[in-house]
């Protein structure tokens, strides 16, 4: 569903960067860090971001366990951290990446709003309407800041008949070095080996 795709895209924080007709996916030139929350059907999910165009933290909650994943889009993999159990599972980000990214099923119409203040940001607002050729639909409105972080997203996914709304923002950003040792497994911490079994279980969350 078209909605999980926009649910995957968010966790990923992969911000979209505009440019004509089309829509492209890329990251922020820019070092962050913010407050995220995902609203859909399913729920909401609260996380803390830090990133980098090459690299990204991101801190939540899990059935009240604290979980941590860390994506190096320069080694090309991702790292989920238990901080209670001090272990970590290890994935390749090939497939993720490219199932996230891969807008060549869809039809997509956009149209730049103007510049709206959110949160005390100015921001660049678009509206953008995607059509995939199964016949699923999503219409809403983004809203990126200067520096291409995608900041907020408010849109409805229609399958089937069925009407889904979808809603992610971005709080408290602050542009500026992030710290290096974020990125990186902590010490003390033991690889969990469990085959695709770590991002199924990953996927199965994220889509609840």
């Amino acid at each position: 569903m078209l909605i999980k795709f926009l649910l995957a895209l968010s966790v990923a924080a992969l911000p979209l960067t505009l440019s004509g007709p089309a829509m492209a996916t890329d990251r922020a030139n820019v070092e962050y860090s913010a407050d995220q929350i995902i609203e859909s059907e399913e729920g909401a999910m609260k996380s803390r971001i830090y990133s980098t165009p090459t690299k990204e933290r991101r801190e939540m909650s899990q059935g009240g366990a604290a979980m941590m994943m860390i994506t190096r889009y320069d080694k090309n993999l991702s790292w989920t951290l238990m901080p209670e159990e001090k272990m970590y599972m290890e994935a390749p980000g090939n497939k993720a990446s490219q199932d996230k990214t891969d807008l060549s099923g869809y039809q997509i119409e956009q149209t730049q709003v103007g510049e709206e203040t959110i949160n005390g940001i100015v921001m660049n607002k678009s509206k953008i309407i995607m059509t995939g050729s199964d016949g699923t639909k999503m219409g809403g409105f983004m809203w990126m800041t200067k520096e291409g972080i995608l900041a907020k997203i408010d849109a409805i996914a229609v399958e089937k008949g069925q009407k889904a709304r979808f809603k992610m923002e971005q709080t408290n950003i602050k542009i500026g070095k992030q710290p290096a040792e974020l990125f990186e497994i902590p010490k003390g911490f033991e690889k969990l080996d469990m085959g695709g079994m770590g991002m199924d279980m990953m996927k199965g969350m994220m889509g609840r």
